[in-house]
C-alpha cells in the first residue's frame, strides 16, 4: 500500500494518455515526503492502477460528458499536513495532465483519499519490496 485506483468513463481512453498519467501519478506518490523529509510511501508498495467503467451513466445522461474518479488508499499514520500535500500534488497531477480534455468538454475529477486503521486481515505477498531495501 498505497493504492491509487483510477475509474473513468471508457471515452477518455481515446482522449487521454492513461499510461502516462499512471507513470505521472505514481511517481508523484514516491516524491512525496513527510514533514521530516522521509519519504511518505514505500517505493515497492506503491500502486497506480488505471480502469475503465465497463457500465456507467453521468448526469443527466444529455451531453458528451465524461469523469474520472481517484480513490487513494493508505495505511493509518500520517498527518493531516501530508494527506493536504499528497492530495494537493495528485490533483494537480490530473488537472495538468487533462487540461486539454478538460478545455474541449464537460469533465468530472474527483480524488478521494482514505485511510484502512480498522482493518480486520492485510495479507501482503511482494517479491518487489527487496529491488528497493525496503
Amino acid at each position: 500500500m498505497p493504492h491509487l485506483v483510477l475509474l473513468y468513463t471508457p471515452d477518455l481512453e481515446q482522449e487521454a494518455d492513461f499510461k502516462g498519467l499512471t507513470r505521472a501519478l505514481a511517481d508523484t506518490m514516491l516524491a512525496q515526503r513527510d514533514e521530516a523529509g522521509k519519504q511518505v510511501f514505500p517505493t515497492g508498495g506503491t500502486r497506480v492502477l488505471a480502469y475503465p467503467a465497463q457500465h456507467c451513466a453521468v448526469a443527466d445522461g444529455n451531453g458528451d460528458y465524461g469523469f474520472l474518479y481517484a480513490n487513494l488508499r493508505m495505511a493509518a499514520g500520517r498527518s493531516a499536513a501530508v494527506h493536504k500535500a499528497v492530495g494537493d500534488a495528485l490533483i494537480q497531477v490530473l488537472e495538468t495532465h487533462l487540461a486539454p480534455l478538460l478545455e474541449r468538454r464537460p469533465v468530472g475529477i474527483t480524488l478521494q483519499i482514505d485511510e484502512s486503521p480498522g482493518q480486520v486481515y492485510d495479507a501482503k505477498r511482494s517479491s518487489l519490496h527487496p529491488l528497493f531495501n525496503q
